[in-house]
């Protein structure tokens, strides 16, 4: 976004005044001036949106087939032409237009989808905003004017697909009641360019079907899902496909047959593919046929033998980590060892770990980060967990939101920068003063260290999983259930004793260096190269050793702790001088979680400090 454009939508925000509000609107904030004089593709949602919120004075929209990307548009005359070969490429670019932009652009990913962990009964797991805006057993037809908010929010930041339930999946999704409300979804979502997907049960054939097997290589399972599909397709043409979890977490699949996981897929990718459909298959598997392996190496020990042998519409999607949405993780070395398998990054949107919606953690920096060692070019797309639920400002803290939207510019474009989404999305969602820089510059800067700070005072130096658990908020470093599995207790990942503290998976450990491609796994695997950020995810390191500051390890972890809450005590100072410049209901609300952090920030100092400190006596 260019400094032009940036003060036109800062000297807007200045006119509409510090109102308050409830956050409903998100950053979709152009308030209606009916101003434009907009010419061609009459009826089109693009029209519509430059007609009623554009500040320009005409803007002509032409369809040109020659255009070779179906979801390109091309802004010419400094935004008095706007070209696309869709509609909805005009619609992307009449979005573009109305955030500033006079550029034209195509999408990097082909496929941009949130991930829904909606159940059926309205509830999401790890859902900190409400209730499901898809599902409510009391009310069988969602909310058609809230799905329409939603699509247009999607559409705003070029998101085109949407896994509505939950991948834990019910069986139910897939009966005629539950087909019909899909639809209902699917014709508001499909003019913001939107595909739905659904995530499957892979036994639903036993429990639908009332057959006696989901053997994938059974002939009447095979029937039954080709039924299946064609009775989801003929009610939803552009239906784009099922997602699957399987054999992970205790969910069925082909493995309860001695099966493999192409097996599965691509008895499903036959069901799907003559209608053009694609099935998502997670890689998030342990516990399964690997069961007492290190847990970051069973997804590559689950799948490696499979490359190259699924259908080819069949795309493996893969968490950013090889643990599971952690503050801070190395990649995943999946992304490294699947070479002949297309794949998709899943990103988790909703802060699961890292304070749900009571935390302000701006995220695209984490995504930023995993783009530095995973090529954009080697995925077909990225999967977001969505953080999206019946609240008011739909996400549970109004900052929140800067995640949903930075997922899908990054999603759009993996090269734009952490700080220009942060002020895109600061611009288009406060009031803020374009006289006055200082609001914005320092809102700006709380974000971006804001991933940062929280990593300090959870888990710095590669510390990771030490949460209370199943619910996974607040800091329990001493947990251990004897009936729970092993690789479900904090003690599993730190591994501190008298000698020191982390988890050796060097060469001389687990060897999980070894799933990484050069240069890194060479320099995980050495302690004097290992960078200190992932140091005790990859390494047992003695308490006396000297860091990189020159403090011994137990001095590291106190300093960074510390500083982690000291970070989050001067975004409740940025967030109180920029009281005058934001309406007051949306900075209370902000202000409120960011005590709340503060509170949480200085518990998991507290207690992981004197915890670790006891070893190192």
């Amino acid at each position: 976004m260019t400094k032009k454009w940036l003060f036109t939508l800062l000297t807007l925000a200045v006119c509409l005044g510090a109102q308050a509000e409830d956050g409903s609107q998100l950053w979709l904030r152009n308030q209606p001036v009916n101003k434009a004089t907009v010419t061609g593709a009459e009826g089109t949602l693009a029209a519509e949106e430059l007609r009623k919120y554009y500040e320009g004075e005409a803007v002509n929209l032409v369809i040109d087939p020659n255009l070779t990307d179906d979801e390109a548009y091309v802004i010419e005359g400094n935004g008095k032409t706007l070209k696309a070969k869709t509609e909805r490429g005009l619609l992307y670019g009449a979005y573009a237009l109305l955030r500033g932009e006079r550029t034209g652009s195509a999408p990097y990913f082909k496929l941009r989808i949130l991930n829904h962990w909606d159940n059926l009964d309205g509830t999401i797991e790890r859902g900190y905003a409400g209730r499901s805006i898809f599902w409510n057993p009391e009310q069988p037809t969602p909310d058609i004017e809230r799905i329409k908010a939603y699509a247009r929010a999607n559409a705003s930041i070029g998101i085109n697909g949407t896994v509505l339930n939950n991948v834990n999946a019910s069986p139910n999704i897939l009966t005629p009641a539950y087909i019909a409300q899909v639809k209902t979804v699917a014709d508001v979502l499909r003019p913001y360019g939107i595909k739905v997907y659904l995530s499957v049960n892979f036994a639903s054939p036993m429990v639908l079907g009332k057959l006696k097997t989901a053997d994938p290589l059974n002939a009447k399972v095979k029937a039954w899902w080709k039924a299946k599909a064609k009775e989801v397709y003929k009610s939803i043409p552009d239906f784009g496909g099922f997602l699957v979890k399987a054999n992970s977490e205790g969910q069925p699949g082909p493995g309860d047959y001695d099966r493999s996981h192409s097996d599965g897929a691509n008895m499903l990718a036959d069901a799907v593919a003559p209608y053009g459909g694609t099935i998502i298959w997670r890689s998030f598997v342990y516990g399964s046929k690997h069961k007492g392996e290190d847990r970051v190496k069973q997804a590559v020990s689950e799948f490696k033998a499979d490359d190259g042998k699924f259908r080819p519409n069949v795309i493996l999607q893969s968490k950013n980590g090889p643990l599971d949405f952690q503050p801070r993780e190395p990649y995943a070395p999946i992304f490294d060892q699947m070479q002949q398998t297309p794949q998709l990054a899943e990103l988790q949107i909703t802060q699961e770990y890292l304070g749900h919606s009571f935390h302000l953690v701006y995220l695209a920096p984490m995504w930023r980060e995993f783009f530095a060692y995973v090529a954009p070019s080697r995925l077909k797309g990225v999967a977001g967990v969505a953080n999206i639920g019946t609240d008011k400002n739909w996400c549970g803290h109004h900052f929140a939101q800067a995640n949903w939207y930075a997922f899908g510019r990054l999603a759009w474009n993996p090269s734009l920068k952490s700080e220009d989404i942060a002020g895109e999305w600061l611009a288009q969602t406060f009031s803020l003063s374009a006289a006055d820089k200082q609001p914005f510059q320092s809102l700006r800067s709380m974000m971006l260290r804001s991933r940062e700070a929280c990593v300090d005072y959870m888990m710095p130096l590669g510390l990771h999983h030490i949460f209370k658990f199943d619910h996974h908020y607040g800091p329990e470093p001493d947990g251990f259930k004897a009936n729970y599995p092993i690789e479900w207790c904090p003690v599993y990942y730190h591994k501190a004793d008298k000698q020191g503290l982390g988890f050796d998976r060097s060469h001389a450990g687990t060897d999980a260096t070894s799933q990484y491609r050069e240069p890194y796994c060479s320099l995980f695997d050495d302690i004097n190269t290992c960078p200190e950020r992932f140091l005790l995810w990859f390494h047992h390191v003695p308490w006396t050793r000297r860091m990189n500051s020159g403090r011994t390890l137990l001095e590291e972890l106190q300093y960074r702790y510390q500083r982690g809450v000291s970070e989050v005590e001067d975004f409740i100072r940025i967030w109180r001088a920029a009281k005058p410049a934001i309406d007051e209901q949306r900075w209370q609300e902000v202000d409120d979680r960011l005590h709340i952090q503060l509170g949480n920030a200085c518990e998991w100092r507290d207690v992981c400090t004197a915890y670790f400190a006891t070893f190192a006596e």
